[in-house]
């Protein structure tokens, strides 16, 4: 029996406040064309008293609050993306574990290749499921980042945060992966990385650059693969890519639609509306979520411009360093409906507006939390009116002290 694997349900969680990027350009002094062009709104901001676990087990704890105790018993596989772990040798997947109903006959463990890892995280929870071929199996994929802001800089308006939860198994309601339908492209280069747990820096015009390079390598050996040569203008319904902010996403477009068909501007703009803007709804007002955003633009593509029949989907996803992949699968006619359990517009709009006094409070509050703290006593008192006004009382998980590095939470 060829059973057809792929994504179920997401669950998402997307922060519990927000800054607008033009008082950001204001703030910084920032050119504003150079702003416009980047195609973003807003993006999550986290508070001292969140972190990659917080925000997984929000992402994750509704999703499987809604399934049956028999659909929750059959996962047998949690893998965690994230390059903003906590530990160089215990995984997150073990902290968010403990904090979701699943068993304990379960496969635990972290990807970590920068933006590529939830990609890479979702076709091994495939390739598991496939190992044992049971139709009732499932894997949990959580992909969980926050930003470390690179202030005064054109970088620090698209780092954003975010979790999105994955329910992997047969009846891929959301997006069916086609199988053998993948090309690949990997290098060593020093465009984006994080040297310490405080900084994100690297080469953005060398970042630009190799993304736009691995697109093209990587739907070359998609052509390549058991799929033959397609048609990149006819083959895909729609196109989700890795978004790092939009107008990368639009000027690897357009590039690549030069070199395969030397196409006229109108035709390539006419184009990137019709497959490729839709994937920037949910991208545009979170910013770069790093290891789950190919997959924040897939919930775009369902949400604004799935038609109600089954169609296929392009996906490119890319990781600095680097590591790529364009791969494609099928959204069923039932995608949008099982999208819309994910709530992902009323979480964004549930978020709070910062003002940059605000922002710039919070940013250096965040200190206290990060990678490597021994003890940490995470008061809100500081904070208190932005605590009392986006998290008191609204049941969501928070980082609540570190206590000889044992990071303990509790619910809001």
């Amino acid at each position: 029996m060829t059973i057809n694997w792929g994504i179920e349900r997401i669950g998402f969680y997307g922060g519990r406040s927000f800054i607008d990027i033009a008082d950001l350009a204001t703030l910084r002094k920032l050119d504003p064309l150079r702003m416009a062009n980047l195609l973003i709104s807003r993006k999550t901001v986290h508070f001292p008293w969140e972190d990659p676990v917080s925000f997984a087990v929000n992402a994750a704890r509704p999703l499987l609050q809604a399934l049956e105790p028999g659909q929750r018993r059959n996962i047998n596989h949690l893998l965690v993306a994230s390059e903003s772990g906590l530990d160089f040798g215990k995984s997150l997947a073990t902290w968010i574990h403990g904090h979701l109903d699943l068993p304990r006959e379960i496969r635990l463990f972290e990807i970590k290749q920068a933006c590529y890892g939830g990609t890479a995280a979702l076709q091994t929870a495939i390739g598991l499921l496939a190992r044992h071929g049971r139709p009732e199996a499932k894997a949990l994929v959580v992909c969980t980042d926050i930003a470390r802001p690179i202030p005064h800089s054109y970088a620090e308006p698209t780092q954003g945060g975010a979790a999105i939860a994955l329910l992997v198994g047969a009846d891929a309601e959301i997006l069916e992966i086609e199988a053998g339908a993948s090309g690949l492209h990997g290098y060593h280069v020093m465009d984006a990385f994080r040297p310490d747990p405080d900084q994100e820096t690297g080469d953005a015009d060398l970042s630009v650059l190799t993304y736009i390079d691995c697109l093209q390598k990587t739907f070359a050996s998609y052509c390549a693969s058991a799929v033959g040569p397609v048609d990149f203008r006819d083959y895909f319904s729609y196109l989700a890519f890795h978004t790092p902010f939009g107008g990368m996403v639009k000027g690897a477009h357009r590039t690549l639609m030069r070199r395969l068909y030397q196409a006229a501007s109108a035709d390539i703009e006419a184009d990137f509306h019709r497959r490729l803007a839709p994937s920037l709804t949910y991208c545009r007002e979170v910013g770069n979520i790093y290891s789950g955003t190919v997959f924040l633009a897939l919930a775009g593509t369902i949400a604004s411009a799935m038609p109600d029949r089954k169609s296929r989907i392009g996906l490119f996803s890319y990781g600095s360093g680097c590591s790529s992949e364009f791969y494609s699968g099928w959204a069923s006619p039932q995608a949008e409906t099982a999208l819309a359990l994910a709530g992902l517009p009323e979480n964004l709009a549930g978020r709070q507006r910062l003002n940059m006094v605000d922002y710039e409070r919070v940013l250096a509050a965040n200190r206290r939390s990060r990678f490597g703290e021994r003890e940490a006593r995470i008061d809100p008192v500081e904070l208190h009116d932005l605590y009392e006004s986006a998290f008191a009382g609204r049941g969501v998980c928070v980082l609540q002290g570190i206590r000889h590095y044992e990071r303990e939470y509790g619910d809001a």
